[in-house]
């Protein structure tokens, strides 16, 4: 195994739960000091209070990404407790999927979404930017998504907010070439987040299975129930239908987990049996 994380100073934004929380623990596990940031201010103590109950090296900043100076008083606690701030996780986020007709019903949150999901990542590039550059290094993880791959039925703000994720991320690749290592992350669907939980019409999902929605369906159904079949929930069975917040963790990890000199840029994460088609 490889030892690049230990030391590093790592800012997690959505740290007080779902795969944010879980990247968190897996990054101070390997021996990170974590800041870990989210608006929650109920859920994230607890989350930072578990890594430091285990022996992790962790503080907690109560902060909503879509203010900036939030967001910069997070970076000027990480360098002050920890002297540096090495990586950025930008993850916090919220899927609106809705059709253009639920507009009545939608468009709370999609102008919720337009905040978190755009200014929350420009904001938390921007927060740690000088710093990094100052540093000469410094690498910023950006959570996309499969829907920012194109426009898709039912999920046209929530993929224009996941593209333009991806635009800041290949920009900012451009612009500190040498200095700033850039990573898009874009995981398909998850299983164990609150996410769902933004989602207006539950047909808009339909878009992104297109021909597999008789399987997802099916899928989903027997998942509820806790009757999915063995090898649809192995790891380890080409047919696993659907990651995990540990999964997507595990690429989080695993992508900073790197020397200093190579940079995995651009990363889907998807379950080799799922019924997402992007």
């Amino acid at each position: 195994m490889s030892d690049h994380l230990r030391d590093k100073t790592i800012i997690v934004t959505g740290a007080g739960g779902g795969f944010g929380r879980v990247i968190a623990e897996k990054c101070a596990a390997r021996g990170a000091h974590v800041v870990g940031v989210d608006i929650d201010a109920d859920g994230l103590p607890g989350a930072v209070g578990a890594i430091v109950a285990s022996g992790g090296s962790a503080v907690a900043h109560v902060a909503d990404v879509t203010d900036m100076q939030q967001m910069k008083e997070g970076a000027r606690i990480a360098v002050e407790r920890f002297g540096a701030i090495d990586v950025i996780v930008n993850n916090a986020g919220v899927m609106p999927l809705a059709f253009f007709a639920d507009h009545e019903h939608a468009w709370e949150k999609w102008h919720r979404a337009i905040d978190i999901n755009i200014k929350g990542v420009v904001n938390g590039i921007s927060a740690v930017y000088d710093q990094m550059i100052a540093q000469g290094r410094g690498q910023v993880v950006n959570i996309a998504s499969i829907y920012g791959n194109g426009g898709f039925e039912g999920s046209g703000v929530y993929s224009a907010t996941k593209a333009a994720v991806t635009m800041l991320s290949d920009s900012l690749r451009i612009e500190a070439k040498g200095k700033i290592k850039v990573t898009t992350v874009k995981p398909t669907g998850v299983a164990g987040t609150d996410l769902a939980s933004w989602i207006v019409n539950d047909r808009a999902i339909r878009g992104i299975v297109g021909q597999r929605a008789a399987s997802y369906k099916e899928h989903v159904g027997a998942m509820l129930r806790g009757e999915l079949p063995e090898d649809l929930t192995d790891v380890d069975s080409i047919r696993y239908w659907l990651i995990t917040p540990e999964d997507l963790a595990d690429a989080v990890v695993h992508v900073i987990d790197q020397p200093w000199g190579i940079s995995l840029s651009d990363v889907t994460v998807r379950a080799s049996g799922e019924d997402y088609l992007y």
